[in-house]
């Protein structure tokens, strides 16, 4: 098992965590006896803070909350439960809605983000994941890197070299980091209007955006999930039939703390006719797969393709949305609406559209359900670390090809900017290098050595409806320059080549044009919000 680095805490410390987390020295942990707006808030601040999350509650939410009255809790030994009801209608009858209905916030601390991308699969589950845009990887936790050591490769002939080459790439982030955050000082004009602060929080953004792509995939994450029993059932069952032996470890270290809070709901996970059976079909079937779709392509040369592709979208889309509009007002059947649609002159169905999308005053006002009739599917190849970020959306269909240096990494033009180029293509070239010599005795591991700025191949699927989400939020001002892109290329293609141009039209809040400072806007906001607090 690789090493966690727990928090040192005093022991009036110590008490006061008992009583709310049901560990004090794991990687994973539930959080319990709290109010839900204290656990989404404290989630919530998770994201954007270096801190573990016991840490995080000690010093910035333990002060705001009475405890007097919870002397006597301590959630590290588990607490009983009145599980009777739960028994009879969920494990006896099989009534898996019942399990909807009981939630658990559970943390994962310094998991690799090759394992993030495996605890954010489901749907059904909401997460806050520590950000590399706004967090500096350039500090230590126990005098090391942060960084995931699977055990197997430590313990292997590679172990020193794996660690060695690691540290090497934190080195080349943390100078990078500091030169390009130079540069854009150097070379960005202040607005007079901005406090010193506001600046410098900009500019550190600008500089983090453009070097993470040096952190290898194996960087520790904080990752906070919130799910029903159900959810958390489908997550393990999958994990644990994950051929990256870090997910199946994570996997028990999750079991073993949700039951503290949830037994009931868990219980399944390890009979063998059931969550075994479970387990064993995904593994059968994804062996299989990936054994015949290997000796049928394996060899096939990859040719060039654009780094976002429309391969997919529906001719009908415009008659199946204005049907889809009427629908609900009023009593004919699809059929005879899709007939009657059809008949529709050009100012009726540009009338009925703009009736439905109505005045959008901003990106979060989004049409109704119509616009899910239509689907579109992306291919997309772009560099690790906005796949990450377009990743988390959970409303659309998205498969991804393994992590390798094959494709090609991407260097932002701020590195070459400051005089940077080559710094940077070595620390490419010793990642690549890592993988190659991992590859064949540790096919799922050596993923961990590939920097982000690698880039990777994934499909997106998503309706319209997502598109107005997702497209207009990824192409906000505050965006990544790596995704923003993605997102207005899906824009214009939806657009000029689908044709579906009403629906194009219909995402009148994204932003086309890119920003000196990404991040500015944001700083103004929040030094507002500071000052009226």
């Amino acid at each position: 098992m690789t090493v966690y680095v727990p928090d040192d805490y005093t022991p009036a410390e110590a008490d006061t965590l008992r009583r709310y987390f049901t560990n004090l020295d794991g990687p994973v942990f539930a959080l319990v006896n709290l109010p839900e707006v204290v656990k989404g808030a404290l989630f919530a601040r998770y994201s954007r803070s270096a801190k573990s999350l016991r840490r995080l509650f000690l010093d910035e939410f333990v002060g705001d909350l009475d405890i007097s009255g919870d002397h006597s809790v301590d959630a590290t030994i588990g607490l009983e439960r009145a599980e009777e009801l739960y028994e009879k209608v969920f494990f006896e009858y099989g009534d898996d809605s019942v399990a909807q209905l009981g939630g658990v916030h559970l943390a994962c601390e310094q998991a690799s983000n090759v394992l993030t991308k495996v605890l954010e699969w489901g749907r059904l589950m909401s997460y806050l994941e520590q950000s590399t845009r706004y967090i500096a990887y350039d500090s230590r936790i126990g005098g090391r890197y942060r960084f995931y050591r699977d055990p197997a490769v430590l313990s292997s002939r590679f172990g020193t070299r794996y660690v060695g080459d690691m540290d090497r790439l934190f080195d080349t982030y943390s100078l990078l980091l500091n030169k390009v955050t130079e540069h854009v000082r150097a070379t960005v004009d202040r607005d007079p209007a901005d406090s010193d602060f506001v600046f410098r929080q900009a500019t550190r953004a600008k500089a983090l955006d453009a070097v993470r792509g040096v952190l290898p995939a194996a960087s520790l994450s904080n990752v906070g999930i919130y799910g029903s029993g159900q959810a958390f059932e489908g997550l393990l069952l999958r994990m644990r039939a994950h051929p990256l032996p870090e997910a199946r470890h994570y996997a028990d270290l999750m079991l073993h703390e949700l039951r503290k809070v949830i037994p009931s709901f868990l219980r399944r996970v390890d009979l063998a006719d059931r969550g075994g059976r479970w387990t064993s079909y995904l593994v059968s079937t994804r062996e299989r797969t990936a054994e015949l779709v290997d000796s049928l392509f394996g060899g096939t040369p990859v040719e060039s393709a654009p780094s976002v592709q429309l391969v997919d979208w529906d001719r009908d889309a415009e008659d199946k949305l204005l049907a889809a509009i009427c629908y609900s007002h009023t009593n004919l059947p699809e059929s005879q609406l899709i007939e009657r649609v059809r008949c529709l002159g050009p100012t009726e169905r540009l009338a009925l559209i703009r009736a439905y999308v109505g005045e959008r005053e901003n990106r979060r006002h989004k049409p109704g359900r119509a616009f899910e009739r239509i689907d579109y599917r992306f291919d997309v190849l772009s560099d690790y670390g906005a796949f990450r970020d377009l990743q988390r959306h959970r409303l659309l269909t998205i498969e991804w090809q393994p992590l390798t240096p094959n494709h090609g990494y991407v260097r932002p033009e701020l590195i070459d900017d400051s005089g940077m180029t080559e710094i940077f293509d070595d620390a490419m070239a010793r990642s690549a290098a890592l993988f190659d010599l991992l590859k064949d005795e540790y096919p799922q591991q050596a993923s961990y050595a590939v920097s982000m700025a690698y880039r990777l191949r994934y499909s997106m699927q998503f309706n319209a409806r997502e598109a107005i989400h997702m497209l207009e939020l990824r192409s906000s001002p505050q965006g990544h320059p790596a995704y923003r892109y993605i997102a207005l290329e899906m824009h214009r293609l939806i657009g000029e080549q689908a044709g579906h141009r009403a629906i194009a039209d219909a995402m009148n809040h994204m932003t086309t044009e890119a920003p000196e400072l990404e991040r500015l806007d944001a700083e103004r906001r929040a030094e507002v919000r500071r000052g009226q607090s």
